[in-house]
């Protein structure tokens, strides 16, 4: 899945789209690519002199990959509901994530229907950096306040 077909099942945008491709999608997986550059703007604060990813935006990238593989089991028109977090539990932090390193992100639904929950895995060169299980809903963007 290519950038315009991710721009069609998410919201999000630069410089928070955080899905550069997707290299697997199935009912049961959604593996994801996130190339990590120098010129993302949270570097400029996090840190100066040691750019390092910020863990958060680790956990907003499985969100957006879990966003795409709900997409595939419930059907609702992305100009009209949005994919919401509603927890995040069990979240690790492994390694240090920088620029120059390609995100693999593989998310698995441990439960499907109106509320997700999922579980995350991110990996660079095969080594795992970040982990979560996290629980999404669907929401109606004009209920969204």
């Amino acid at each position: 899945m290519k950038a315009e077909q991710i721009l069609g099942l998410l919201p999000h945008r630069y410089p928070f789209l955080l899905i550069d491709r997707v290299i697997e999608l199935t009912d049961d997986k959604v593996v994801a690519l996130k190339n990590v550059t120098f010129n993302e703007p949270h570097f400029q604060g996090h840190f100066p002199g040691v750019p390092v990813m910020p863990g958060v935006l680790q956990i907003e990238a499985m969100a957006q990959a879990g966003g795409i593989l709900a997409s595939r089991a419930i059907q609702f028109d992305p100009t009209t509901h949005v994919m919401l977090f509603m927890a995040i539990d069990k979240v690790k932090f492994r390694k240090a994530v920088t620029p120059g390193d390609q995100l693999r992100i593989e998310v698995v639904p441990l439960r499907k229907g109106k509320i997700f929950k999922m579980s995350g895995e991110i990996t660079v060169d095969g080594n795992v950096v970040s982990s979560a299980e996290f629980l999404a809903g669907l929401a109606e963007k004009s209920k969204v306040q």
